[in-house]
């Protein structure tokens, strides 16, 4: 078994606040306190036994803080860093017009840039950011697994995630799969009974997450969703367009669509007129988000309602009571659905 403590090289990796953390059966924040307390005083975060086995396993393992994750703790710059796949999008942008309210709200301000949700771009970004002694960032364009996230949290940089989850990094999101739930349980009631779903981009927490809601509803009224229902792509108008056309390619049609981003849902309305299928009475369409122009369509789309500008200003929130020292949880914001004449 390879030592922990030592990386593929041959080469004695630096131990982190994580590795001791995990040894000792204690969280990393704790880890963290207790190191940085003198004498009895660590005994406020942990018991004299704890305390002990802390500081005798960092001590065993030849810990050393981390520089640059002190440098972000006290440099006190009045910077977060913010990262999206997209700004130009209505809801990216939407959430970081809470990041930037609540940060100005607290005496920071924002530094922000587009990932693309590219891994190269958003690994460059990170450390232009971190350079720049950002005090901590936020992070709009996780994916399902992220290594980059898992070793930002191993070098203690501080971090919210927003509008997507990643493992149990902390995040303020939507509660996406009670969104998608209560998509799947307004179309059975309707008496839907053969969905088709255009899912988004499969590493993204709210397509996988709003997918699975909808999915789980029918299985509850005894109906199955096909995974030739599932359609993957782009969250934008040209990606719902295409996977509306590879889901409608051939009869039998779904008698309901959801789209798990309104812009997505858009592009299918043109699929759907280019068929002469109409909507709802041939096939019901749900969308997600609420964007303004959801109301303003042809046929207004019925569609979750995210509290996007919220997510942003409670992830700013979070971020600052990690910065001071607090150990804040994650939040699932509630989603409604708000009924018009497409669904």
């Amino acid at each position: 078994m390879t030592d922990p403590g030592v990386s593929a090289a041959g080469r004695l990796a630096p131990v982190t606040l994580r590795m001791i953390a995990e040894e000792v059966g204690v969280s990393a924040s704790t880890v963290s306190r207790v190191l940085k307390a003198d004498g009895d005083a660590a005994h406020r975060w942990a018991s004299a036994q704890t305390v002990a086995r802390i500081r005798e396993c960092a001590a065993s393992r030849a810990y050393r803080p981390n520089p640059h994750a002190a440098s972000l703790r006290t440099a006190k710059s009045g910077l977060v860093g913010v990262l999206v796949p997209r700004l130009q999008d209505f809801v990216l942008a939407t959430i970081y017009e809470g990041i930037e309210e609540a940060a100005t709200d607290n005496g920071y301000s924002t530094f922000v840039t587009n990932s693309l949700d590219d891994p190269a771009n958003k690994v460059s970004r990170t450390d232009m950011m971190l350079q720049r002694r950002v005090e901590g960032m936020i992070f709009g364009d996780a994916h399902h697994d992220d290594p980059l996230l898992a070793d930002l949290a191993a070098r203690g940089v501080p971090f919210v995630l927003v509008s997507r989850r990643s493992g149990t990094h902390l995040s303020v999101t939507c509660d996406d799969l009670l969104g998608g739930r209560l998509v799947g349980r307004r179309l059975v009631d309707a008496g839907r009974r053969d969905l088709g779903v255009l899912a988004g981009l499969p590493f993204a927490s709210t397509a996988i997450e709003r997918t699975k809601g909808a999915v789980d509803a029918f299985a509850e009224a005894g109906l199955q969703v096909p995974d030739d229902r599932i359609v993957w792509g782009p969250f934008d108008a040209a990606g719902g367009r295409q996977a509306a056309e590879k889901l409608l390619a051939g009869e039998p049609y779904p008698d309901a669509i959801f789209a798990t981003n309104d812009f997505a849902a858009i592009g299918a309305l043109g699929v759907l007129r280019d068929r002469g299928l109409r909507v709802p009475e041939d096939v019901a369409l749900i969308g997600y988000n609420d964007i303004p122009i959801a109301a303003e369509l042809p046929t207004p789309l019925t569609t979750v309602h995210s509290p996007m500008h919220q997510m942003g200003r409670r992830g700013v929130e979070l971020l600052i009571d990690i910065l001071g020292g607090g150990t804040p949880e994650s939040e699932r914001l509630t989603p409604t659905l708000v009924v018009r004449d497409s669904g």
